[in-house]
């Protein structure tokens, strides 16, 4: 990425300063050379990272937008996709973020490629993959994605219960209440976890509504379901707005 190798340029330039210009000794100009390294690094990642945040801050209020602007902030954040030479982990950040918008908007194929490209800390995008993987019916992908969320996102618990979920879908009951357990151990008392370990345990249904529309962002309820919940989250805004008036 440019900035290292930046970073690694001014190093390396006051390296050959110091001991072929100054004659300064080696051990001491190596010390030297590796905090110019630091500095040089941190001041293009600030910057860079000042650009993609300001990319992202714009998408976000396209999105928030009534009606929201998707394919305006879809069109924003693959603009941003250039400071991805620039910065390691840019092009995850902001490959989950199209990958996300592109899922909730109902479009998976398209949806599915910036998924891919995914940025392993971002839980959400992670989760949207391996249920893309479960439709699928690529399980073994779809666990290999699941355990890479969860290794790095453990006190995430709707991520947990998703994948005990897709376990469960997929036939595997014992896996997902193992699966529940270890959530359980990274987060104990967690009630959700709690509750749905216990929903398997009695061959119910897990209650994953429960987590409201973080939940209905992964697209597995039926379209009807989703419909559903959102107007029943509309009636209970308007009816508040109409108690506050009051």
């Amino acid at each position: 990425m440019y900035n290292i190798l930046i970073s690694a340029a001014a190093a390396v330039a006051m390296l050959l300063i110091m001991i072929f210009v100054l004659k300064l000794a080696w051990w001491g100009s190596l010390i030297v050379t590796l905090i110019v390294f630091g500095l040089v690094f941190v001041l293009f990642s600030r910057i860079t990272m000042k650009k993609v945040m300001a990319v992202m801050e714009i998408a976000g209020k396209d999105l928030q937008a009534q009606p929201p602007r998707f394919e305006k902030a879809i069109r924003e954040l693959k603009d941003a996709l250039q400071y991805g030479k620039w910065q390691l982990y840019v092009d995850g950040q902001i490959n989950s973020q199209i990958g996300m918008i592109y899922y909730m908007k109902r479009d998976f194929s398209n949806a599915f490629p910036y998924l891919e490209k995914s940025f392993f800390k971002n839980w959400a995008a992670m989760g949207m993959l391996a249920v893309s993987f479960m439709k699928r019916q690529k399980k073994d992908k779809m666990i290999s994605t699941f355990d890479k969320a969860v290794q790095w996102n453990s006190k995430e618990s709707l991520l947990w219960s998703l994948y005990a979920y897709c376990m469960n879908e997929s036939g595997e009951s014992v896996r997902a209440k193992e699966i529940l357990a270890k959530g359980l151990k990274k987060l104990p008392g967690d009630e959700k976890l709690k509750d749905n370990l216990e929903c398997l345990e009695k061959g119910k249904k897990m209650n994953m509504r429960a987590y409201g529309d973080l939940w209905f962002q992964f697209h597995l309820e039926s379209l009807g379901a989703l419909q559903k919940h959102q107007m029943a989250s509309m009636g209970g805004r308007m009816q508040r707005r109409m108690t506050v008036r009051r």
